[in-house]
């Protein structure tokens, strides 16, 4: 795990030597932005909401119970928007997209493909990696901010079916105990996550030798790294910006 720890920040090296040379297209950008992001809305959505749906049932009747009914809004909010949004989204664009971008790559290695690019004075790295680690930065964002609003009316919803928890008792908790830095912090996550998801499992990819039971191998372990390398970031991002 070490070693394919500085094998993608050699691999994130030369994507920012080909992006600064001038040479992404921006039309390989919107492409794989459509295909990374936008194509991983619903799911997305109906991850955030069925999350928040969970978390107002677990909650409602206890802090019913104690009569802190009027916070349920504000520790909805908080979770969604610090954890459960950029985790959760990230994790399925991961799941959707990025092992199929291990696939595509990997596929490409074994058949060939990558050396027929070198042999052109084409950097396949650049050109493979740069649009889709770009794409996946910017956009990845933009679906968290979405589903941080859908789950956090799924929690509005399930806590006004369940304990009858009146929608302004709501929001004026949620609006209160959500702060800007929040909102930052959780778009900052999930620019790295989106950073991460594309470069982890195009070096997965990019690795892959042999023929096809070997790229449906790197798929899998592109899935299991991607996992531990997002649950360490988001660990570190954590300490930085709330104990340190």
């Amino acid at each position: 795990m070490i070693r394919f720890l500085g094998v993608c920040i050699q691999n994130l090296i030369e994507c920012l030597k080909y992006l600064f040379g001038g040479n992404v297209k921006f039309k390989n950008v919107v492409s794989q932005a459509a295909y990374i992001s936008y194509d991983s809305l619903p799911i997305s959505l109906i991850i955030a909401f069925i999350s928040a749906a969970v978390i107002a049932i677990q909650v409602s009747k206890q802090f019913l119970m104690s009569g802190a009914e009027a916070y349920i809004g504000g520790t909805i909010t908080l979770v969604m928007i610090r954890e459960i949004a950029p985790g959760f989204v990230a994790l399925a664009i991961g799941a959707r997209a990025g092992t199929a971008i291990s696939a595509e790559i990997a596929n490409m290695q074994v058949t060939e493909q990558i050396d027929a690019m070198k042999t052109l004075k084409v950097n396949p790295i650049g050109y493979y990696f740069t649009p889709r680690i770009i794409g996946a930065a910017i956009t990845v964002p933009m679906v968290v901010l979405i589903a941080e609003f859908v789950g956090i009316a799924g929690g509005m919803l399930v806590s006004q079916a369940t304990i009858n928890l009146h929608p302004a008792r709501y929001w004026h908790s949620a609006w209160a105990w959500m702060t800007t830095k929040d909102i930052y912090v959780s778009l900052f996550k999930a620019c790295i996550f989106g950073g991460e998801i594309a470069l982890v499992c195009a070096s997965k990819g990019y690795e892959t030798k042999g023929g096809a039971k070997e790229v449906g191998a790197s798929t899998t372990q592109a899935s299991i790294l991607l996992t531990i390398f997002m649950l360490v970031t988001d660990f570190l991002i954590n300490l930085l910006f709330y104990i340190a």
